[in-house]
């Protein structure tokens, strides 16, 4: 059970508690002391801004039967008497144990496949989905943007959500009758132990990047959050990694697991050659190592784009191969995928005139590196201009914003810099932060078309805050020949202001302007 361990006989142990929550009889686990009600177990969990053991009184006042912690206060010890106290080294992971034994293990029902990494695992995720779908079986997904049971699909809050959410989407993918499950292993869940308590069959591993030092504070800390998914692999589970990464050898040394290696036109236990890339996708020769395929391997032809997401479908086809699939059954199912929402997605459109553009892609791309490349994919299938419009969160790691700066600057032919979701931070703050990472900064000048202050900081980035106006700006601009990516927020609906959510889709927003843009020109 790990460091989980009760510390006094007096108490009630944890394998008691544990008995009890599988039992037909098992009370509700709640990690918030405001659910509780009569009879509940409450864990008091160490989250990311409170600490679930300030609020015990709370959950006992509300009636919790049993609690869970990692130290019991003085305040709390008179009240033994009215609740049942256990004590563990880690009630993060306790909660997971005991969340999977209440919904009955429904993990121990399911092969489990999982990716983490700062980039590609929506993609990844979403690749193993519809190779298993191919293959005539029902595949679970827990992502970023979905929650897919098999026979319902529900938009996601989390990333990786809740120990309580993830035993609960399990279950309803084992009635469902999904035999596999995919996940996005977030490396907040993974230092916050949500995923204690499932199998793995196999792990992915994409790269890792400048991102979430907010809460991990350094690069060494958030390596490690990635590498405790790979730590707790059995021997006979496998560790998928890529080896066009420096920071997957670190987590090899620190695996039992079997390891496949994956690589992009480098020899690798999976690897693959890229026969041809142009605007409307990609095609693509995959081989593994211990296959009997010979000559070109297996073709895969895909409209995903860009060298990135080749390398995100051998990651794919690892897992794949992990769970028993063979190589052309994989090759069909990763050709059959045609979109993921909100990455590198192509604006459906089909324009006249000489402003008219038919390539305008929305991408997810929040980090300097996944910016990258994005735009040094766009980069050499554009015969006109790249023209970018982007912006960093609020509330987040501010180390990134100047470095995506640079990175727009060195690949993008006309940047406008604009606001993405800013929380509580100020705006015109985070846009500040953003520009300073810009070579070049000259006097800024009055855009009288808008309604905020648009400004020209050199001969081809623009400051618009308002996000609306500044992809409006970059439709207008463009040519037919030109690209437009509006990147930071994908798939999202939503923009946070403050601490309010308000609508806001980049891709409505994008559609509206093409199809006005459309209605003048015909």
């Amino acid at each position: 059970m790990g460091q989980i361990q009760n510390k006094t006989r007096k108490l009630m142990t944890f394998d008691e508690l544990l008995e009890l929550v599988s039992s037909g009889k098992a009370p509700n686990i709640r990690l918030d002391s405001r659910l509780v009600k009569a009879g509940d177990v409450f864990i008091a969990v160490p989250g990311t801004i409170h600490d679930g053991h300030e609020f015990i009184d709370e959950a006992v006042a509300n009636g919790a039967k049993y609690i869970v912690c990692q130290n019991l206060e003085s305040s709390h010890e008179s009240r033994v008497t009215s609740h049942e106290t256990v004590i563990v080294g880690n009630s993060s992971e306790a909660a997971a144990l005991l969340t999977q034994a209440s919904k009955g293990y429904p993990a121990s029902k399911l092969t489990n496949l999982a990716v983490t990494g700062t980039n590609g695992k929506t993609t990844i995720a979403f690749l193993v989905r519809s190779v298993i779908q191919q293959a005539s079986q029902k595949c679970g997904l827990i992502g970023t943007i979905i929650y897919d049971t098999g026979s319902s699909v529900s938009e996601a809050c989390l990333t990786t959500p809740s120990c309580l959410d993830v035993a609960r989407v399990q279950d309803q993918m084992v009635k469902a009758g999904s035999k596999y499950m995919i996940i996005e292993a977030s490396s907040h869940s993974l230092a916050q132990d949500r995923l204690a308590g499932i199998d793995f069959k196999a792990t992915a591993f994409t790269n890792l990047s400048g991102d979430h030092l907010d809460y991990h504070k350094t690069k060494e800390d958030y390596l490690a959050a990635k590498t405790k998914l790979f730590e707790k692999l059995s021997p006979n589970a496998v560790a998928v990694l890529n080896k066009q990464s420096p920071q997957a050898q670190y987590i090899a040394r620190r695996t039992r697991a079997k390891i496949l290696w994956y690589a992009v036109d480098e020899p690798a236990d999976i690897s693959a050659h890229i026969e041809s890339m142009n605007i409307s996708g990609t095609i693509f020769a995959v081989k593994f190592s211990e296959s009997r395929v010979t000559g070109h391997g297996s073709r895969v032809t895909t409209p995903l784009l860009g060298r990135y997401n080749v390398s995100n479908h051998l990651a794919a086809a690892g897992l794949c191969l992990a769970a028993g699939f063979d190589l052309d059954t994989i090759a069909t199912g990763l050709s059959a995928l045609q979109a993921i929402p909100g990455r590198l997605e192509k604006i459906s459109y089909s324009g006249r005139g000489p402003r008219a553009t038919s390539h305008v892609f929305i991408d997810y791309a929040h980090t300097d590196d996944a910016l990258k490349n994005v735009l040094e994919t766009l980069k050499p299938l554009c015969r006109g201009r790249l023209i970018l419009v982007f912006g960093c969160g609020g509330d987040r790691d501010r180390t990134k914003r100047p470095r995506m700066a640079k990175v727009a600057e060195d690949l993008a032919d006309i940047v406008i810099v604009t606001s993405d979701n800013p929380r509580t931070e100020n705006p015109q703050a985070i846009i500040d932060e953003i520009i300073a990472g810009f070579d070049s900064r000259e006097s800024c000048m009055v855009n009288r078309e808008s309604s905020h202050e648009s400004r020209t900081t050199n001969h081809k980035t623009t400051i618009e805050p308002d996000r609306k106006m500044a992809i409006e700006l970059a439709i207008r601009i463009a040519t037919r020949d030109d690209i437009v990516l509006i990147a930071g927020k994908g798939h999202e609906n939503y923009q946070i202001i403050g601490s309010q959510r308000f609508h806001f889709s980049d891709k409505e927003v994008a559609q509206e302007l093409l199809l006005r843009e459309r209605r003048t020109t015909i």
